[in-house]
């Protein structure tokens, strides 16, 4: 599926776009098109791929049609990762929530049908389970589009992936964590109890890869993840940074929840489990709403939601573990120890 295949990555100057496109330089495919409305990061990212012809940048807004139809000429798959990701500036400007990851997705697709593009893998999060804030309702609502295009059965696959947190990517609170014990200012935490999932890039661009080879309209992929609390978050990057920093609680941002939901009880009663993923497909009764009232799932009461509470939990020495498996909190480690 990558010999000679051109490949498209929206919002591919992030964290995810740059792994991914990492990851497929090293396949047999014939062109990666990195898609972005941010021109100084593209400048960078060019500058580090100079020495690789196959990696093409355009500049362009998922919120802009013309745009997106225009790049996606001549591709054959679609990796959609651009998003405004963060709770609380979507909490403040639901809108631009709405603009990019409902409205812009809903331009990629569509524009991808158009263009006859093979696949689109859409890239989704455990705060659209649930949703109490506007990031995860936009991305929820996401999952919603792309699904209504793959019940149109067009010659376009359209799959989604679902993950939690991926360490170190941009917005982390890893680094941000780090930062404050190398000043010797307090880690700041909202609540200590807070589990959060714990993905690492390479783990969510193999989910990605999954979905891209096993998936079926309208199926969402979720990858089983361990988890621990924020509190033992913090203690492991301390111990392992041998610092005496201050954990300090400073309660509940915007949007916020005690855990993360990666699937619900619906979700699980229809899915099918690939031992490290869940395939979860999606409903595609009809229109006909006498059916909502003849036929159910009689099993749905003996499930229970996945989520980051009732997952494996990672103790503070778990944790140090994985943190240490990150090329990223190694070097920052070696660069603590040479100071």
């Amino acid at each position: 599926m990558y010999k000679n295949k051109v490949f498209l990555i929206t919002g591919g100057t992030g964290s995810f776009g740059k792994t991914v496109t990492d990851y497929l330089l090293k396949q047999d495919c014939k062109e990666i098109r990195v898609f972005s409305r941010d021109e100084a990061k593209q400048d960078v990212m060019r500058t580090a791929y100079m020495n690789s012809e196959r990696v093409k940048f355009y500049i362009g807004d998922i919120r802009d049609y013309d745009s997106i139809y225009n790049a996606l000429k001549g591709v054959d798959y679609v990796f959609h990762a651009a998003a405004l990701k963060q709770v609380p500036s979507c909490e403040f400007f639901p809108m631009q929530a709405v603009m990019t990851n409902v409205t812009g997705s809903d331009n990629v697709i569509k524009a991808a049908m158009a263009n006859n593009v093979g696949k689109v893998v859409c890239l989704s999060t455990d705060k659209a389970v649930y949703p109490v804030n506007a990031m995860g309702i936009s991305k929820a609502m996401m999952e919603k589009v792309a699904q209504s295009y793959a019940r149109q059965n067009t010659d376009t696959i359209v799959t989604c992936v679902r993950y939690g947190n991926v360490m170190y990517s941009r917005g982390s609170v890893i680094p941000r964590f780090i930062e404050q014990i190398k000043s010797g200012k307090p880690i700041t935490i909202t609540d200590g109890d807070m589990t959060r999932f714990l993905m690492a890039l390479d783990e969510a661009v193999g989910l990605v890869e999954f979905a891209f080879f096993n998936g079926k309209q309208g199926d969402v992929f979720v990858k089983k993840a361990p988890a621990c609390t924020v509190n033992d978050l913090a203690q492991a990057l301390q111990e392992l940074f041998e610092s005496n920093v201050e954990i300090k609680t400073i309660g509940t941002r915007h949007g916020e929840k005690l855990y993360e939901t990666l699937a619900s009880i619906e979700e699980l009663s229809r899915s099918e489990d690939l031992s490290e993923y869940y395939r979860v497909s999606m409903d595609d009764r009809d229109l006909n709403y006498e059916k909502y009232f003849t036929e159910g799932i009689k099993e749905e009461h003996l499930l229970d939601d996945y989520h980051s509470h009732n997952t494996e939990q990672l103790n503070v020495e778990q944790v140090k573990e994985v943190l240490l498996s990150l090329s990223e909190v190694r070097d920052e480690l070696a660069n603590w120890n040479k100071s």
